[in-house]
């Protein structure tokens, strides 16, 4: 990849995960503090608005700095600050505006691919579970509290309800099969095991059972 490729796929990673920390706290929001449900059209609706308002502010970027390239041309006196470009500024100007566009084509892109909004949608809600259960961790931490101590305790009962919402059940389900094939598995191990064991012990009986009878 060449530098206007690298700077393009960093700009949209970066924008990437400005989207998905929105979607976060929108369903944050929306499931938790407003007790709503997970509504997955819903937030990927959502998706598609922020990555259109990324692609939007990289498209004003580009606008901008194809003013500044214009003013700049031609201009051979000392800069007067960090934004203040002469003519050999130009080139830059111009590979950073086509990088800008780049991005916000990319974004664009992205907002209209189904598959990629329902990806970003997914790691926003995990990224949003996953803060829900790190926050109830550190409450059940509180080592010694009743709920009568514990002023948030309806306000958090309520999360930990409303944290379900966020949690795949699916995935809780087949994570419960896979742990019930990993327990099979060892039981039959271990059975295996025990019967290794017991031959061995009938065979030393046997043998110690005829050196006795000789």
């Amino acid at each position: 990849m060449g530098r206007t490729a690298d700077a393009i796929a960093e700009g949209v990673a970066i924008a990437t995960a400005a989207a998905r920390l929105t979607v976060k706290n929108q369903i944050l929001v929306g499931t938790i503090a407003r007790g709503g449900t997970f509504d997955l059209d819903h937030y990927v609706a959502q998706a598609h608005n922020a990555l259109l308002a990324m692609a939007q502010e990289s498209e004003e970027a580009a606008e901008l700095l194809t003013k500044l390239r214009k003013r700049a041309r031609g201009r051979h006196s000392d800069p007067h600050g960090t934004h203040d470009y002469r003519d050999r500024d130009v080139r830059n100007l111009r590979r950073r505006t086509k990088q800008s566009l780049g991005v916000a084509e990319r974004l664009r892109k992205m907002a209209d691919d189904p598959e990629a909004l329902r990806a970003l949608v997914e790691d926003a809600r995990a990224a949003a579970w996953g803060d829900v259960r790190s926050n109830l961790d550190r409450r059940l931490r509180v080592e010694g509290m009743r709920p009568d101590q514990d002023p948030d305790y309806d306000t958090m009962r309520e999360a930990r309800m409303q944290a379900l919402k966020l949690v795949d059940l699916q995935a809780l389900s087949s994570e419960q099969r896979s742990r019930r094939k990993r327990e099979k598995a060892a039981e039959k191990v271990a059975e295996k095991d025990t019967s290794k064991v017991s031959a061995r012990a009938e065979r030393s009986a046997r043998r110690d059972a005829r050196t006795v009878n000789s």
